[in-house]
């Protein structure tokens, strides 16, 4: 096939205008024309109210001398060989293979583990401590209405992980040369997504075909030769002479195994906690808290859109943007939701903290994201469990400010940016459930982190007229932006410190949302089966 790049033509383009430019391009006839394939397709805004989609094809062609054409558009970068985007396999199960592999974690990463150990004959054994996705959501939506918290059932425990309740977002700035993250998208196609997640720029699915997708995806592995147990925590990773030699549960069956993916997500603190004990090597890194932020969605697809704003192939508009501050920190936009709401999303008794979701549609009155400051190692003496110690602290700090009862803290933009006392909200309705106190948030954060958002929110108005209007809400706190932890592994996919033990995805460190998530979980299936088969030769 032929790839052509860089494909630029108006938003409202007639049925025919790829085929039109591929014929012209080309200087092919139609016969010779068999198929167009869009590999992706997005578009520019940045003139919003004269809007370009931007295409990437592949053709197919007949009675066409391939390697001619292609010499003769060797210096036009927008016509290419179309490269080999099938995901093979690395290797394939003895039968006599005795040793089945372990996966802590069935979020994505470890969802994708597992299914690529499984599709390879390893038959592997998923641990996941929460439950299954069915029964997980009661529990979550449970806590939204009631405030009745399942520590082990909840937006961050349970099948699917915590991104089966945010938008679904499929994208990611991840180096990808294998065509992995495509791997990814087809699987989940092939579970029931929208076949328009392959091409489109910003693929995104929602929590409702999420949930449905994840059970697809169990029953394949189970199909396989793969075991689920769901509710079964893994208190200890059984370790002798640096190797792995296979976990203990919460009920104390022992489960023998020296091959031991870690895919824990970013709030298993409890593990943290045992592995620091047991001397795997950790290392804090960065992370991020802050508040989310609504608007109503209709502002910021004028905004972003214009005279666009509300077009089909457009769809709720989002955005993303970063501000220097003058103290050195930096503030930026995270796990920006359109036309979708704030939820509770704590793991722990006693503590606030929020996040996005929304689903396919995005049809939801507001918009939200996470502002949100940096931290560094260095505000937490570099230590791991003090960064750990840092998330907790403002959670349990945002539960007393809401009340004590899992309402969220929350504040009008203006009171906020004035150092006002909180007012009832306005034009913008908070969408967190349970609900939402208002108060200050001026002691919600660190000092540097409120003088950093102060200072940011009027700079991000400059560039989306309203982003700092009075009624726009602000709830707090957003703390799980990520792991403050590094678990640190080797080109190997192996713990530094820890043979067999193959710490991946959110919480090692190694990822940021479902789509990098899931790439990580197929790297470490294939370095888990290749270690598997050279062990067994």
């Amino acid at each position: 096939m032929i790839r052509l790049n860089e494909v630029k033509l108006p938003l409202d383009h007639d049925e025919d205008a790829l085929r039109n430019f591929v014929l012209n391009k080309l200087s092919i006839t139609a016969e010779q024309l068999v198929d167009i394939h869009i590999f992706k397709r997005g578009y520019d805004a940045r003139k919003r109210n004269v809007i370009t989609l931007i295409y990437t094809l592949d053709v197919t062609l007949t009675d066409v001398d391939e390697e001619a054409l292609l010499s003769h558009f060797e210096r036009d970068q927008q016509v290419k060989n179309s490269p080999d985007t099938t995901y093979k396999y690395v290797a394939q199960a003895p039968a006599d293979l005795q040793e089945r592999p372990i996966v802590i974690g069935m979020g994505p990463c470890g969802l994708f583990t597992g299914l690529i150990l499984a599709q390879m004959g390893f038959k592997p054994i998923i641990l996941e401590r929460g439950k299954s996705v069915h029964e997980r959501s009661k529990d979550t939506f449970r806590f939204w209405r009631k405030g009745e918290l399942n520590t082990e059932s909840n937006v961050q425990f349970g099948e699917g992980g915590a991104g089966t309740f945010s938008d679904g977002k499929l994208y990611s700035q991840v180096k990808d040369p294998n065509f992995l993250g495509l791997k990814v998208k087809q699987e989940f196609v092939a579970a029931g997504a929208p076949a328009e997640i392959i091409y489109v720029s910003k693929p995104h699915i929602g929590t409702f075909k999420l949930v449905t997708m994840v059970e697809r995806m169990r029953s394949k592995i189970l199909e396989l030769g793969g075991e689920i147990r769901f509710e079964t925590r893994v208190d200890e990773i059984n370790i002798e002479d640096n190797q792995v030699t296979g976990v203990t549960l919460n009920g104390g069956e022992v489960i023998n195994s020296k091959h031991v993916t870690l895919a824990i997500g970013h709030s298993a603190r409890d593990t943290v906690q045992m592995l620091h004990d047991k001397g795997v090597h950790l290392e804090a890194q960065s992370f991020s808290v802050g508040f989310r932020i609504e608007h109503k969605q209709e502002l910021i697809d004028q905004a972003r859109f214009g005279t666009n704003a509300g077009h089909p192939i457009l769809g709720a508009a989002d955005y993303k943007l970063v501000h220097h501050c003058k103290n050195g920190r930096s503030v930026y936009s995270f796990c920006m939701c359109p036309g979708g709401v704030v939820v509770a999303a704590t793991s722990e008794t006693e503590a606030v903290v929020t996040n996005g979701m929304s689903q396919y549609s995005r049809s939801e009155r507001n918009a939200n994201s996470a502002i949100v400051v940096g931290i560094a190692p260095s505000d937490f003496n570099n230590d791991p469990l003090q960064g750990i110690a840092l998330q907790r602290k403002l959670e349990r700090n945002a539960y007393i400010l809401g009340g004590s009862t899992y309402q969220a803290p929350a504040q009008r933009v203006g009171d906020f940016l004035a150092g006002a006392e909180a007012k009832p909200y306005g034009d913008v309705e908070p969408s967190y459930k349970p609900e939402v106190t208002m108060t200050d948030l001026s002691t919600s954060l660190p000092d540097f982190a409120i003088e950093a958002i102060r200072e940011a929110l009027p700079a991000f108005n400059k560039k989306i007229r309203g982003f700092a209007q009075a009624d726009a809400m602000l709830t707090g706190v957003e703390t799980r932006t990520s792991s403050p932890v590094q678990i640190k592994r080797g080109k190997d996919f192996q713990s530094i410190n820890t043979k067999g033990l193959y710490p991946g995805g959110e919480g090692a460190g190694y990822a940021g949302g479902i789509l990098s998530a899931g790439i990580d979980g197929i790297k470490i299936a294939e370095a888990v089966a290749l270690d598997m088969l050279k062990a067994n030769s």
